[in-house]
């Protein structure tokens, strides 16, 4: 049997990258898949290919978060599993980022996936159902560059609301986890090294020769680490923000 035969599976900034690969590994593993993003050329492709849903959203707007997940229910009568894979990544130090920097940063990394989670999750109670939720954090969130001071605390943020929130519903059968991902080659990483870095071409060869294992982490492989999180396969495992990263953090050399 497919891993996630019979669920229905909603994956927020799922129109590119990662959530956009977690949606095609899903539907391989027998979901129905809804996704959401801003991106609806691309959202309303993904979903013909994959027999799926899409439901134009942005998450830093809470009432349009709530609204595709209450589409999700609507349509397919319920919310098996959740992935929180929308992000902002754009950058800011500590001494240069504005309010309105800060306030972005939250609304999209932190505050969107809290009010998601909080949907699913009532659904969940609701139908008295088990369910599964997938927060893609960052390993920045353990510390990050100093020119991602905002993005940082956001997602340290989630970080924390992924432990906090596990433990308060694991006696519902809910089960809630997190990936701690490293540089990973996706389109929209390739547009913030060109905007913020200057980058040109050959950005992503110079960045994998500097890698341990000579590559930039893919978001296929990203999305089958989360299908595995979300399935049966996973057992009891709740609580847990995992390093997916090729750099081991604390390490020294």
């Amino acid at each position: 049997m497919a891993l996630l035969s019979n669920r229905v599976v909603l994956v927020s900034g799922g129109t590119q990258g990662v959530g956009a690969a977690v949606a095609r590994a899903a539907a391989r593993e027998g979901a129905t898949v809804v996704v959401t993003g801003r991106r609806r050329e691309h959202g309303v492709a993904l979903a013909a290919e994959l027999d799926g849903e899409y439901v134009p959203a942005d998450v830093s707007d809470v009432e349009s978060a709530l609204a595709s997940a209450q589409t999700a229910i609507d349509r397919y009568g319920r919310i098996d599993c959740l992935v929180n894979a929308a992000g902002l990544t754009s950058r800011g130090t500590l001494l240069d980022t504005t309010p309105e920097l800060f306030d972005q940063h939250i609304a999209v990394n932190l505050r969107g996936p809290f009010f998601l989670m909080q949907a699913a999750v009532r659904d969940m109670l609701r139908r008295g159902a088990p369910g599964t939720i997938v927060n893609i954090i960052s390993s920045s969130e353990l510390g990050g560059q100093p020119y991602l001071a905002p993005y940082v605390a956001a997602k340290a943020g989630l970080a924390g609301l992924t432990r906090n929130a596990a433990h308060a519903h694991r006696f519902d059968r809910i089960r809630i986890n997190g990936l701690d991902i490293g540089w990973t080659d996706t389109e929209g990483e390739d547009a913030t090294q060109r905007a913020f870095h200057a980058a040109d071409d050959g950005w992503r060869e110079r960045a994998a020769a500097a890698l341990p294992m000579g590559r930039l982490g893919q978001a296929g492989e990203i999305a089958e680490f989360v299908v595995l999180l979300l399935s049966p396969r996973s057992g009891v495992v709740t609580g847990s923000v995992i390093d997916w990263d090729q750099n081991v953090l604390g390490g020294l050399d």
